[in-house]
């Protein structure tokens, strides 16, 4: 189950070689447009509905150029018009409700939702979202959901039975709002599940998630999974089961220490791979990202190979969340370019690959 990635390569494309670019999903939002927010949360202010949608229009054309001028084959708006992973599609699922902010790490927080009563499917979460984006953009564009697993997970369960029951109603939501999606004419669909490795076991609770989301979503549709920090072992090899095409994953924050765990079983699907750092306000230069980018090829050849940063960077200035997809472009096309002129050795087997002295 490759997927059908060669629809997402440019018709321009200058080289042979192809090593599909793009983002996780969330970008620093412009300073202005979190003012608006603040304004139209604001009971006193004179700043109404009208403008407010105005202020996430203009966020949204504006990022998704951002992303084409730094030269991404696929990508997204920087989710501008959410607010929080959970807490976004929380406020549009009938059965949650709200009690007041925790705080997650640092200086964070975030309105943790409770399910008060059974979840059912209201108003469409994204679509509105992808159809605008789709319609400035020149580029695909990708649309990430959050999981139904981290939804349940990250939630106050006061109603079903187990976290696993809530996970399984809340994927048949997913697939609703998908089958949505892909009638708007949505072709690559990312699932969050960022909280699958941070508890032994659950890969199977996933999985089943996942079997009920793709029911009936057609071949030509590339679904990805992202799943970022915790210990990858407790869900590898058993995640290559998963009916999806591509798996994102959080590797260069952790300088790849956990990369030998994709190699001791075949990678058999496409791999997405961070190869910047969110966590790092710094630009990595292209070298170095390079450098990484040949990590990945000791897991897949170049043509399951997908080129992301590690999350999404919406924590970073939005200086160097640019000049790190920009960085991380002209990476990927360097070394498609060295594939070209076999200065990459790619090891017959498929499964690895590294850089000729």
């Amino acid at each position: 189950m490759t997927g059908p990635r060669n629809q997402f390569k440019p018709a321009d494309h200058p080289n042979d070689h192809f090593l599909l670019t793009t983002v996780v999903g969330s970008y620093p939002k412009p300073k202005w447009h979190d003012r608006a927010r603040e304004l139209f949360e604001d009971e006193d202010a004179d700043f109404g509905e009208d403008e407010w949608e105005e202020s996430k229009d203009d966020a949204s054309r504006l990022i998704t150029h951002e992303h084409e001028r730094a030269g991404l084959d696929v990508i997204c708006d920087g989710e501008m018009r959410r607010n929080e992973m959970v807490e976004y599609f929380a406020h549009r699922i009938d059965g949650y409700e709200f009690n007041g902010r925790v705080k997650v790490w640092g200086h964070n927080y975030f309105d943790k939702p409770s399910v008060a009563d059974e979840v059912e499917y209201g108003e469409q979460w994204l679509v509105e979202e992808f159809e605008f984006t789709d319609e400035v953009a020149e580029r695909p564009v990708k649309v990430p959901i959050t999981g139904p697993y981290t939804l349940a997970n990250w939630s106050f369960n006061e109603v079903y039975d187990s976290e696993e029951q809530l996970a399984y109603e809340l994927a048949e939501l997913v697939n609703e709002e998908i089958e949505a999606l892909v009638e708007a004419g949505a072709r690559y669909i990312q699932i969050d599940e960022p909280a699958l490795a941070t508890t032994p076991d659950d890969h199977a609770i996933v999985g089943e998630c996942l079997e009920r989301i793709v029911d009936e979503i057609p071949d030509d549709v590339r679904l990805g999974l992202h799943v970022c920090y915790g210990d990858y072992s407790r869900i590898y090899p058993e995640i290559l089961d998963y009916p999806v095409h591509e798996y994102d994953l959080e590797l260069a924050n952790g300088d790849y220490d956990q990369l030998d765990v994709f190699k001791e079983h075949e990678f058999t699907k496409d791999f997405a791979m961070g190869v910047v750092d969110a966590h790092v306000a710094e630009v990595e230069p292209v070298e170095e990202i390079k450098e990484n980018i040949k990590k990945g090829l000791e897991v897949v050849p170049p043509e399951r190979l997908t080129v992301s940063p590690d999350c999404g960077v919406k924590l970073l200035p939005r200086e160097v969340a640019y000049g790190k997809m920009e960085n991380m472009v002209q990476a990927a096309r360097e070394i498609e370019e060295e594939l070209d002129a076999g200065e990459i050795d790619i090891v017959a087997s498929g499964a690895q690959a590294h850089a000729d002295d």
